[in-house]
């Protein structure tokens, strides 16, 4: 079921299980009314919005700042780190983003020739290195990325302590599905009952 949109072209439905699951086979939706239905597509599709939206403002973060994810990511981390006091190595930028030793020590050399950040001896530990973000590049990310982030934490903020909560358990609710891996036709008729 294609929507018109203002300009008269169809628009392709993506969060309505009523065009994308007709027979029910993923999204079991029959025991909702059409009214609780509307709502949870509702809901679905402001969710799209929302990762479209962030999906900009991190393409336009990095390219103000000239950077790949990645590169944000750790620049992120190293920010955050410096704001607590923490001493951050090349070790700890790989376990935060998940990446090898050798694939970390690429991005940082990336990183020291664009600027961004400084390798120093490590303050108690002789073996290793301490990464450090340069003041150019701290001011930069907050202008761009700290802005957004005030944004949303704002809005956040004008909603009731109720809907905080409510949408705090929403989203560990959301976190643990990433977890919960694909049923088995035995987890499909526990949840059909």
């Amino acid at each position: 079921m294609a929507e018109l949109t203002p300009r008269g072209s169809s628009r392709v439905v993506m969060h309505d299980p009523r065009t994308t699951d007709p027979e029910e086979e993923l999204v079991r939706r029959s025991h909702l009314s059409e009214e609780e239905l509307a709502q949870v597509v509702a809901v679905l599709e402001a969710m799209g919005r929302w990762r479209e939206a962030e999906r900009a403002m991190n393409e336009e973060s990095q390219r103000y700042m000239k950077l790949g994810e990645s590169d944000m990511r750790a620049l992120r981390f190293l920010i955050a780190a410096h704001r607590q006091g923490v001493v951050v190595t090349p070790g700890a930028i790989a376990a935060h983003l998940g990446i090898s030793t050798a694939s970390t020590t690429k991005l940082l050399d990336r990183l020291a020739d664009g600027g961004h950040i400084r390798r120093l001896p490590h303050p108690s530990d002789r073996r290793s290195l301490a990464i450090e973000v340069t003041e150019e590049t701290r001011r930069s990310a907050r202008a761009s990325v700290g802005r957004s982030h005030a944004r949303r934490f704002d809005v956040v903020a004008g909603l009731t302590a109720e809907e905080r909560e409510t949408l705090r358990g929403f989203f560990d609710a959301l976190a643990a599905t990433a977890d919960a891996g694909d049923p088995t036709p035995a987890d499909d008729q526990t949840r059909a009952h």
